[in-house]
């Protein structure tokens, strides 16, 4: 089995090598490829991930020049280079606790899982929309517009998917992972395993702070448009197109009220 790894970079000269030794220190030993993106970088990220690969004698790590276009793009082009039988998916400023990977090919013993992610930054779900969850559960596209429970650096999937399902929407800036997570699982089995196993962020709240997911409004317009995705492709009916809208609007003002409260 081979794992490949793909990693959009910008701007992550404080954090890169902290995301990269995570990968290295994990439990499980086996065929690993590490697909690193630099998109554009303006500060000293390209210089570092070199001298990384030439100090260590990484001959795993491939690390891909493009000009500034966007984490969609940047991270469709390590997916088109990936040679593994399955995908994880890291981004420069978040780190996988030393486990992570062993305890995901452990759950993934079960042969009809095509895609599994995990929670992040000590959380674990207790519900999902109308139903409790347990260690490890199916998610359905319709329960991702209730709550988004797979985040980027959590998620392992077969190759095969992106051949089933594509790539990033390149367009969208914000909540892109959603309209991608909402495709896939349209298309694939996919499964939460509901147990802590990465830091994203260095353990800053969900939004409201640094990076893409602080701005709200932003955030608000790709979650919408998430929604009409997923009204166009057949995850849920006209009726349930408005509630969700209604919904996605309540979530945005809680939102603007727990960062005002800050």
């Amino acid at each position: 089995m081979k794992i490949s790894v793909v990693i959009p970079m910008y701007n992550a000269e404080k954090s890169i090598l902290h995301s990269l030794d995570s990968i290295y220190t994990q439990t499980w030993r086996g065929d690993l490829e590490i697909i690193v993106v630099n998109d554009g970088s303006k500060d000293n990220s390209k210089a570092l991930v070199e001298a990384y690969i030439q100090d260590n004698s990484r001959d795993n790590i491939l690390l891909v020049d493009q000009e500034n276009a966007g984490v969609s793009r940047a991270r469709n082009e390590g997916m088109r280079r990936c040679t593994g039988d399955w995908i994880c998916l890291l981004d420069s400023d978040d780190t996988w606790l030393p486990n992570k990977l062993e305890r995901q090919l452990e759950v993934l013993k079960d042969s009809s899982i095509d895609f599994l992610g995990t929670t992040r930054n000590g959380e674990y779900f207790s519900q999902l929309a109308f139903r409790r969850l347990g260690k490890i559960n199916h998610v359905s596209a319709k329960e991702l517009l209730f709550k988004f429970v797979f985040v980027t650096p959590t998620v392992i999937f077969r190759r095969e998917i992106i051949d089933r399902v594509g790539y990033f929407d390149e367009s969208q800036r914000f909540a892109e992972e959603g309209n991608y997570f909402i495709r896939v699982a349209n298309a694939c089995n996919c499964y939460l395993l509901n147990e802590s196993l990465v830091i994203t962020g260095g353990g800053k709240h969900d939004f409201g702070e640094s990076g893409l997911s602080s701005n709200l409004w932003e955030m608000e317009k790709g979650e919408l448009k998430n929604i009409r995705m997923a009204f166009r492709i057949g995850v849920i009916n006209i009726a349930e197109f408005l509630f969700f809208n209604v919904f996605s609007f309540l979530k945005y003002g809680r939102r603007v009220l727990i960062v005002l409260g800050r």
